[in-house]
């Protein structure tokens, strides 16, 4: 773990320390920005966002696409709170709010899809391809 930031690092992943910050702000350009009291997120690539695990029976996926702001969905999630903040090392982000709702972004092989910024000093951006490059 990095004293500094909070941030887990595992042989497949990292933990991002946003467990129970909530979602105080969502901005929509041509990104999807989900401010976090301490950190935010944004997403540059289309995203999935579900009531419960993507895997689960009966979940319906609602695409979320920030290049053409079809991301009213995402809306729902202002003043959820984080229980669960995966970054792979593939490139994928998985964000699980205590609502139920999880946001699952994929890589994207020519552009970044996504960055994490906070607290502090951290950084995370999925480079084009999936490679994570991390600042602390």
């Amino acid at each position: 773990m990095n004293g500094r930031t909070g941030l887990i690092e595992s042989e497949d992943r990292w933990l991002l320390p946003y467990r129970d910050m909530q979602v105080i702000q969502i901005r929509v350009s041509c990104q999807l920005t989900l401010v976090l009291d301490g950190a935010q997120v944004e997403l540059e690539n289309e995203a999935v966002l579900t009531d419960g695990p993507l895997t689960a029976p009966g979940v319906v996926p609602v695409r979320l696409d920030p290049a053409c702001q079809d991301v009213v969905p995402a809306l729902s999630l202002f003043g959820a709170k984080i229980r669960s903040a995966v970054a792979f090392k593939t490139g994928a982000l998985w964000l699980v709010f205590d609502t139920g709702a999880h946001l699952n972004v994929n890589p994207d092989p020519q552009y970044e899809a996504w960055n994490a910024r906070g607290p502090g000093d951290l950084c995370l951006v999925c480079q084009p391809g999936g490679a994570i490059a991390v600042w602390t």
